[in-house]
C-alpha cells in the first residue's frame, strides 16, 4: 500500500495509435502516445491502481500508480566502437593529431 502524499510515478494512455495525427511517422502512428508523470498521491492506493497525483508545478493528473519515490533510470547506450574511430578522425582533422 503507498499511502497519502507519497512521491509516486503513474502511467497513462493519451492517445491510442488509431487516435493519432495523420501527419505523424507511419511508425510512430503504430504505438500509443504514452505519458509517465511523477507527483504527489492524493489517496491511498496499490500499484497498478488509477490514482490521481498533483505534480510540482500544481497540476493534476491521474493515471495507473507505478510505484513510489521513482528514480532515474538512464544510460546512453550499449558501446559503439566505431566511435572510438570518428573521435580520432576528428581530432585529426581539427588538430593536425591525436589531439593528445
Amino acid at each position: 500500500m503507498v499511502k497519502k502524499g507519497q512521491w509516486v510515478q503513474i502511467h497513462k494512455v493519451i492517445l491510442k495509435p488509431g487516435e493519432r495525427a495523420p501527419q505523424v511517422p507511419e511508425d510512430t502512428a503504430k504505438v500509443p502516445l504514452e505519458m509517465w508523470c511523477k507527483g504527489y498521491l492524493q489517496q491511498d492506493g496499490e500499484p497498478g491502481q488509477e490514482v490521481e497525483i498533483v505534480t510540482v508545478t500544481g497540476r493534476r493528473e491521474t493515471g495507473t500508480l507505478l510505484g513510489e519515490n521513482p528514480c532515474y533510470r538512464h544510460d546512453y547506450g550499449e558501446f559503439v566502437p566505431e566511435l572510438l574511430e570518428i573521435s580520432r578522425q576528428v581530432r585529426e582533422l581539427t588538430f593536425g593529431g591525436d589531439g593528445k
